[in-house]
């Protein structure tokens, strides 16, 4: 029995002085560094020396299972603690758990639920004795608790008691929330760093993708057995998935990687603007042409041509196009003069080439020169162990650019692999630089991480055309507002094609459109 069982007959001043004595020297602990058990161990040890609160214990729930037991406690046997297990319900301890209120036994004799579990009655004072249980809020819906004994007889105020247990309880339910958030951070970073050791002993991190499963690996074999010969490669797969990062790893383990690498978006360039985009022109080869202009084609000589979302070509342009390739010369506009390049021919495309040769939207003779060696690009869905990898390297690069330390805790990436991904890589680096601008704390778990991914991770289901051959209606420039192309862009992870085909309109449209509101 501890020896303050017996403080009766001291005035309220003396309480007073007591109480602040308790609370220096806990948040004197406090300031020495986030030692929890040692506060905790200080905490019930303070409150049956200074406050006459005996057999004070702290009671949280077993890592695992569903049991509650004692943790620390100070006046109690290592039988006592050890006994000191309750369910949800069970006893007075079990319901201050359940209900996560504050109960009060007046006398334990006199009450039929109070257990005496862990210390037998036998074992307390002869006298009347109360019994406080006060639960203490940990967070994320889980709860602990402080619980003492009271003798009944004390000259000191009950709401005294209360009051500084509410305090304490306060108190460690804060230490506790922090801990945990120091824990999780500290383990998040151990693991970004991790990933980051193993993407740099990752041989295809010199091309600057990122992934080690075995369908990444598969196209990246495919890609460095092709790379030393001059063939036309056509890289297949859905938009998203990365293939002008291939490109530029065939260009850079090719024999050409010091000569110009020349990326032409088919999707992007106005129809009326590619005569001069691809093959250039004179200086007065028409009005406006004060000055000779390089094509795009003439710039790559000697370097790799990518020509991205090749579909989206004209079949005028096709046809000139196809005559450059076969012969290795061109003209620029304004004058008959040829000249010869010589350029290897990277080509992609999220679209269905043959279906469009088919249906007669692309030239059968230009899909065989540019189909020599196909590659196609896994999903993201097909290469889900590389999202860790992936998430490791967008927050580090979004972290950088937006001067922002947020890092995804184990949970926050486990619930992003388990995705679908319908907009793939690039929209998985869409959300990841959304929640590093928008984070609110700096960890962030995967239940904050639900809020990022609402109606961002749903596919938009796309309208198809009544007909491949059939014409869109023509639609004014001023057919959607900034908000409705942009809302569309999102639903689809930022994928123009795709964002086109559901508005019911062509890539050039859509991109006009962007560029009249200053998006582009």
């Amino acid at each position: 029995m501890s020896g303050s069982d017996t403080h009766d007959g001291f005035p309220a001043e003396f309480w007073r002085s007591q109480e602040i004595l308790l609370l220096k020297n806990v948040m004197a602990l406090v300031g020495r560094g986030l030692d929890l058990d040692g506060v905790l161990r200080e905490v019930v040890h303070l409150l049956s020396e200074l406050l006459g609160l005996n057999r004070a214990r702290i009671i949280l729930k077993d890592p695992e299972g569903d049991t509650y037991r004692i943790r620390h406690a100070y006046g109690l046997t290592t039988a006592e603690i050890t006994r000191g297990v309750y369910r949800l319900g069970e006893g007075i301890t079990g319901a201050a758990l359940k209900n996560r209120h504050l109960i009060i036994v007046q006398d334990i004799d006199k009450e039929p639920l109070f257990l005496g579990r862990a210390v037998l009655r036998e074992h307390l004072p002869p006298e009347k004795v109360a019994f406080i249980a006060m639960p203490i809020d940990l967070g994320h819906n889980r709860v602990g608790l402080i619980a003492c004994h009271r003798l009944r007889h004390r000259n000191r105020n009950l709401s005294d008691d209360i009051m500084i247990l509410q305090i304490i309880s306060t108190l460690i339910g804060q230490l506790m929330k922090l801990g945990d958030t120091v824990e999780e951070q500290t383990r998040a970073l151990h693991e970004h760093n991790q990933l980051l050791e193993n993407a740099l002993e990752n041989a295809t991190m010199r091309y600057g993708i990122i992934g080690t499963s075995p369908a990444l690996l598969k196209a990246i074999t495919e890609l460095e057995g092709v790379s030393h010969a001059s063939s036309s490669v056509l890289l297949c797969g859905a938009a998203g998935t990365g293939k002008e990062l291939f490109a530029r790893a065939l260009h850079m383990a090719s024999p050409r990687r010091a000569q110009p690498f020349v990326r032409v978006n088919c999707a992007a360039i106005p129809e009326n603007a590619f005569e001069t985009e691809l093959f250039g022109h004179e200086r007065g080869a028409f009005p406006g042409a004060r000055a000779r202009r390089l094509g795009q084609l003439e710039q790559a000589h000697t370097g790799t041509l990518f020509l991205d979302e090749v579909g989206e070509l004209p079949l005028a342009i096709q046809g000139r196009l196809l005559h450059v390739f076969e012969q290795g010369t061109l003209s620029r506009a304004g004058t008959a003069l040829s000249r010869r390049i010589d350029i290897r021919i990277v080509s992609a495309t999220s679209q269905n080439l043959r279906k469009r040769v088919e249906t007669g939207l692309f030239r059968y003779d230009l899909f065989y020169h540019l189909n020599v060696i196909p590659i196609t690009l896994p999903t993201l869905a097909a290469r889900r162990e590389d999202i860790p990898l992936l998430c490791s390297h967008f927050l580090s690069q979004f972290n950088q650019r937006h001067e922002r330390n947020i890092s995804l805790s184990r949970s926050a990436v486990e619930l992003l692999t388990e995705q679908d991904w319908p907009g793939h890589i690039r929209q998985l680096a869409n959300v990841i630089e959304r929640v590093v601008l928008l984070a609110p704390q700096p960890v962030i778990t995967a239940r904050e991480l639900r809020a990022f991914l609402h109606d961002i991770t749903q596919p938009v289901p796309l309208q198809p055309l009544q007909g491949e051959r059939a014409y869109r209606p023509y639609l004014s420039a001023s057919s959607h507002s900034k908000e409705e192309l942009l809302h569309a862009l999102r639903l689809n992870g930022g994928n123009k094609s795709r964002t086109a085909q559901q508005l019911g309109m062509t890539a050039r449209q859509l991109h006009y459109r962007l560029k009249l509101f200053d998006v582009v």
